[in-house]
């Protein structure tokens, strides 16, 4: 049955800054579709899962692995990440640095750590968060555009590697969702409104609609998707 391919049974997935938001929605699914799921971050989640404290605005590569090494996952998700607003010529080097840290080197620690443990066991699935600024620039956001960028680049890359390991390596490029990181943004009655205007699906995505992709690229489903950066964008993409 194809539907049985969709199943998560007796597999292990790990889920960075899966207590809220798009992280919650898609560690949800992958517990629903019958994964073990353990959260990394800062703060327990408040929906059952095991959690494992980490900051990753200061976690070394060493702590990291260490993290990959305990939990030792059939399915990695890159989801944590941070944005900061505001023109680039007043960007300070430490939210630089921070974005950089949180949105792009993390994801590449957690990558390799779990590759090593994947490339032994013969299979995995490494499915990164990215964005719509995996493909644009955007307004006043140019850390966090570079690393969403990079995110995509680093996606490919590491596919090209694993792919004949048997290890997935993709991505989702969220579009523009109802969670914290836009909060400034859907608070902007102007702003909104242009964004609403461009989305052919007419409306803000919600956490809920990312989950059902995350689950599919953490399956069997998905067993010859290598590299892809999958928007999940209400359409955005296509205007």
């Amino acid at each position: 049955m194809i539907l049985d391919s969709f199943r998560l049974d007796g597999r292990t997935a790990l889920v960075t800054g899966g207590n809220r938001g798009l992280g919650q929605a898609c560690a949800r699914g992958l517990a629903e579709a019958g994964a073990a799921v353990t959260v990394l971050g800062r703060r327990p989640p408040s929906w059952g899962a095991d959690f494992v404290a980490c900051d990753l605005a200061t976690a070394d590569p060493a702590e990291l692995t260490a993290v990959v090494d305990q939990v030792r996952p059939d399915i990695l998700v890159n989801n944590a990440g941070v944005i900061r607003r505001g023109p680039a010529v007043e960007v300070a080097p430490e939210e630089w640095d921070e974005v950089l840290t949180i949105d792009l080197n993390a994801d590449f620690h957690l990558s390799r750590a779990a590759g090593r443990h994947m490339l032994a066991a013969g299979g995995g699935k490494i499915i990164n968060v990215a964005s719509m600024l995996s493909f644009q620039g955007g307004l006043r956001v140019p850390a966090y555009a570079a690393a969403k960028h990079a995110v995509a680049g680093l996606t490919k890359a590491l596919a090209n590697e694993w792919a004949a390991h048997g290890v997935n390596v993709n991505a989702v490029a969220p579009g523009y969702m109802a969670t914290d990181n836009t909060s400034a943004l859907r608070g902007d009655p102007a702003r909104s409104a242009e964004i609403l205007a461009r989305i052919p699906a007419g409306r803000w995505g919600t956490p809920d609609d990312l989950a059902g992709a995350v689950v599919f690229l953490a399956s069997d489903a998905a067993r010859y998707v290598h590299g892809t950066i999958l928007p999940v964008d209400g359409g955005w993409l296509a205007r």
